[in-house]
């Protein structure tokens, strides 16, 4: 096991512990340090929304009431005064402000710096500076170096034109109440609530991964007996959708994969079988004709010549299937006489014929052409006749028939033998799958005909199939367009 990597359930665990922290973090930060900025920052924009709403409704008739309310309700005192210093309106919610200090000279001062400054300004006053002149000392905005625990005065003062032309000035006052006390109040709840919150999260991130990489753990353990060729492992990882597809997904490889394995121990099996046969009757003529005066006659040759030939086409069609199936085959397509080329395929059984017995009609009504590869085609209908020849009835009766239907041309070769099973008909084109899982020798060719024909009409987008029943045959066709 590679030491450098973590385990998932860990990594699950240490990713629900980093965001448990980091909300504990930004917590501490908001609710403690910079609750102080939070809390000025607010009441700044409070006490200037509420001065701009006023001076829309400056020469409101019910202007009083309105101030009365926003007085009352915001802690906030408003003092409205003409150019000359003569009071409009005043409203006092808070014995305690500011407002009730202020001289005329105060009054005119605020005005002036309102002037300078563009028709506004805000001030921010500790009990220190309000002993002093505060209008004429105050820092202005640049309140963050007051002491935390002393109580601090905000004064906004902006001016404002009335409708008969002259000009007037509404002065906010409100108190920023300290908070230190409900800061560290705030800081003895956050302990706790981080003490607590900490356990929880330890708690929770240790179910959760456990919950969420347990089944992928007992999928991994399945997955390496399947990677040691354990192909009945059963894979039973559950708890999520995910997971049951993929258990699905790797329950069904595994059969597939157990299928591929005996499939390849078959074939390993079927082709040694017809290895070891012919290479057995070559090495015992040959000894024979050696050892034995007078048996080096021209049979026995043709006999250990007919045998290598079948050697070499069953390791041509081994290749020949495997450059089809890998795509590294290509097809040669070419315009060619499909009739004449069938009636010279079945010239080369003419010998067959005489010897064995077999009979093989052909029936069509007249000459098509195709556009395809004619040489692959050709191979088709060869397989296709050795098939019907090595597994015909006892009659070795076998019918090849030409039909036109729809712009198209469809061969068929017909059989008299046994018949295939039914469930065995989606099979019979894997190489030398056998349906009874007896391995027959075939009487011409090499036994891999099928999956050639297979890999040939697929290469041409061409329709094929099989008829069977047991008992009464079989029908293997193809369709191929006119030209």
């Amino acid at each position: 096991m590679n030491q450098n990597k973590i385990s998932i359930k860990w990594r699950i665990f240490g990713y629900l512990a980093s965001f448990v922290g980091i909300l504990l973090i930004l917590l501490w930060l908001f609710q403690t340090v910079f609750l102080d900025d939070f809390y000025k920052s607010i009441k700044t924009r409070s006490i200037k929304s509420y001065v701009n709403e006023i001076a829309e409704h400056v020469d409101d008739s019910k202007l009083s009431s309105k101030l009365e309310n926003i007085s009352r309700e915001n802690d906030m005192s408003v003092l409205i005064v003409k150019e000359s210093g003569e009071i409009i309106y005043n409203t006092d919610s808070n014995p305690k402000n500011m407002l009730n200090k202020m001289t005329g000279d105060d009054i005119y001062s605020l005005y002036k710096k309102a002037f300078n400054n563009g028709g506004s300004t805000f001030q921010l006053f500790s009990r220190e500076e309000l002993k002093t002149n505060p209008f004429e000392n105050s820092t202005g905005e640049k309140y963050g170096s007051h002491d935390r625990g002393a109580p601090l005065s905000m004064i906004y003062a902006k001016l404002v034109n009335r409708d008969n032309g002259s000009q007037a000035m509404i002065i906010a006052s409100s108190l920023i109440t300290p908070i230190n006390s409900t800061v560290e109040t705030l800081r003895v709840q956050l302990i706790y609530i981080s003490l607590i919150l900490i356990l929880l999260s330890i708690v929770l991130a240790i179910f959760i991964s456990r919950k969420i990489s347990k089944p992928i753990i007992n999928i991994n353990e399945s997955a390496k007996k399947l990677a040691h060729g354990n192909y009945d492992t059963e894979f039973t990882g559950t708890g999520y959708l995910e997971i049951e597809e993929l258990n699905d997904t790797l329950n069904y490889t595994a059969r597939e994969l157990s299928k591929v394995e005996d499939l390849r121990r078959e074939l390993i099996a079927n082709i040694s079988h017809d290895l070891r046969t012919p290479l057995t009757m070559i090495t015992g003529y040959a000894e024979v004709m050696r050892d034995i005066p007078g048996e080096n006659t021209p049979e026995n040759v043709q006999i250990i010549i007919d045998e290598a030939r079948h050697l070499s086409t069953l390791v041509s069609d081994i290749l020949d299937i495997s450059k089809m199936q890998s795509g590294t085959q290509g097809l040669n397509i070419s315009k060619f006489n499909i009739t004449e080329a069938i009636r010279e395929i079945l010239k080369r059984y003419g010998k067959l014929i005489e010897k064995e017995g077999y009979s093989i009609e052909f029936l069509y009504d007249s000459d098509v052409y195709v556009n395809a590869d004619e040489v692959k085609i050709s191979q088709v209908i060869y397989n296709l006749i050795n098939n019907a020849i090595t597994y015909t009835g006892e009659d070795k009766k076998v019918i090849v028939s030409q039909n036109i239907s729809s712009n198209k041309v469809k061969i068929e070769i017909v059989d008299t033998g046994q018949g295939i099973e039914e469930d065995m008909i989606n099979h019979i084109w894997d190489r030398y799958y056998k349906s009874n899982k007896v391995h027959k020798r075939a009487s011409i060719g090499t036994g891999l005909g099928l999956s050639i024909v297979k890999a040939v009409l697929e290469m041409h987008g061409a329709m094929y199939g099989v008829i069977s029943e047991t008992g009464k045959g079989s029908n293997f066709w193809f369709q191929l367009n006119l030209e």
